[in-house]
């Protein structure tokens, strides 16, 4: 039976468990692996106290600095979580214990949990996609816009994701491609503004996109007028998917409340849940803003707000001093 089950190897999960280590409460940590989404990251910037890093070092740091409490922090890697539950509910403390079951066939026991498994980003699902990730191919905006200075590139998604993301490269890119899929744009009236008075935006409508095209890199991306049929490819050393992220929550779906994206509700101040000695964090949470250094600020949150719990849950045991 552990203190503190953590379900996740990014920098909230990490954080967290750094946390948690330092209240020496027994803990498991279970993931696929460690970094994150920032894994594929050729070159991070805005990790604070670092003016570059790679999403490969930080996953490398990340791991290193929990692996250094294995006095209490146990690491189950790589495995992958099927479902968590409450079990041993006492009717009259509302107190539960945890179960969490692994396609690895493993079953972890802990008296609270973290969850802190991040999302996935919405991929398009097209040739060159998966084979130029990390190459050309880049999911985040905020992360990776200095890497494409003085480059065309191409931002596919006309929502707030790729609005946010066109906004973001103003500073370094040479020209920005905006395929929407729509004869319209979908995102925020002002930041449409912005983007089609922009000198270096060309926004191109009705544009599914069918391929991203390289050699070693990126070099262009094809995609089909879906009113006419026509293909046309464009030339662009980047191309940025923006099209929204999938929380990887389906694991708590029956624990604790999601809202219409499946992601979990959280109490910001305590980054608890719906269900008592449940707290979440990072991007598979509701918090609108998905970077590591807030997932990270998140992750210490819900550590300290679960070291809190405990205490509390310990004072509520039959066994306490009245």
């Amino acid at each position: 039976m552990y203190d503190v089950i953590i379900i996740g190897g990014g920098p909230a999960a990490s954080a967290a468990a750094v946390y948690v280590a330092r209240k020496k409460l027994k803990t498991v940590v279970i993931t696929e692996s460690f970094g994150g989404q920032s894994q594929v990251s050729d070159d991070i910037q805005n990790w604070i106290g670092e003016k570059s890093i790679s999403g490969f070092d930080l996953a490398k740091k990340l791991e290193e600095h929990v692996r250094s409490f294995s006095d209490v922090v146990e690491v189950k890697m790589p495995e992958r979580v099927l479902g968590v539950r409450s079990i041993k509910c006492n009717e009259a403390t509302h107190v539960c214990d945890f179960e969490v079951k692994t396609e690895e066939g493993n079953i972890y026991e802990g008296k609270s949990m973290i969850l802190a498994a991040g999302a996935r980003r919405r991929k398009l699902g097209v040739p060159g996609e998966d084979a130029f990730n990390g190459k050309g191919v880049a999911y985040c905006s905020t992360c990776d816009a200095p890497v494409f200075a003085g480059k065309e590139v191409a931002v596919v998604g006309g929502g707030n994701a790729g609005l946010e993301a066109v906004v973001d490269l103003f500073p370094y890119a040479k020209k920005i491609y905006l395929l929407a899929r729509g004869d319209a744009l979908k995102g925020d009236p002002i930041t449409q503004e912005k983007i089609k008075n922009h000198p270096q935006v060309e926004i191109i409508y009705n544009a599914e996109t069918q391929e991203i095209l390289g050699d070693k890199f990126v070099n262009g991306v094809r995609y089909k007028d879906v009113k006419t049929g026509e293909e046309k490819i464009i030339a662009v050393g980047g191309v940025f998917v923006e099209i929204g992220s999938v929380p990887n929550s389906e694991m708590a779906k029956d624990l604790v409340e999601l809202d219409n994206y499946g992601q979990i509700k959280i109490d910001s101040k305590h980054a608890s849940t719906s269900h008592p000695g449940v707290f979440a964090a990072g991007d598979i949470t509701d918090d609108p803003y998905k970077q590591n250094n807030i997932s990270a600020g998140d992750g210490v949150k819900a550590a300290l707000a679960a070291y809190g719990y405990l205490q509390k849950r310990a004072k509520q045991s039959p066994a306490a001093e009245k």
